[in-house]
């Protein structure tokens, strides 16, 4: 059996964690909980919204929380995570509270974006409005009579 697992868990922008000599780590995908030690067989499974959590040889459980990805066991001690969005922390109660932050920031940026979005597609109306008001044909819009 090899010394730990090597633990990478990745974003599409970032690597979030990188641990080596992890004892055990359990999560979970759609046929349930799940645990991996080193030795582990090679595994691919597709995981949901969840919370995995690890620990050391010795020390405390640690979390992360994740938004659905592709777990993988490699070689029996190489374990990889790539995920939507990860936030890590040593204790569920700071991560229950990092978590509903960010959900609570993402809904926010998502209401500014959708508000922009309708700012623009107004300011599009108006000003076609504006150009079919006038007369005028400096958006190319009307074909030409020539053709």
């Amino acid at each position: 059996m090899t010394e730990g697992l090597k633990l990478t868990v990745t974003t599409p922008l970032q690597i979030i964690l990188q641990e080596e000599a992890v004892a055990s780590l359990r999560a979970e995908d759609a046929s349930g909980d799940f645990g991996i030690k080193p030795g582990h067989t090679d595994f691919l499974t597709v995981i949901d919204a969840g919370v995995m959590r690890w620990r050391m040889t010795e020390g405390p459980w640690r979390y992360c929380a994740l938004r659905g990805g592709i777990f993988s066991v490699t070689g029996g001690n190489e374990v990889r995570v790539a995920c939507r969005e990860a936030i890590v922390s040593d204790d569920l109660t700071s991560l229950r509270a990092r978590v509903t932050t960010a959900r609570k920031e993402a809904l926010d940026e998502s209401r500014r974006a959708r508000a922009q979005g309708v700012k623009l597609y107004a300011h599009a109306v108006r000003r076609l409005m504006h150009e079919l008001a006038a007369g005028g044909d400096t958006l190319g819009l009307q074909p030409d009579a020539d053709k």
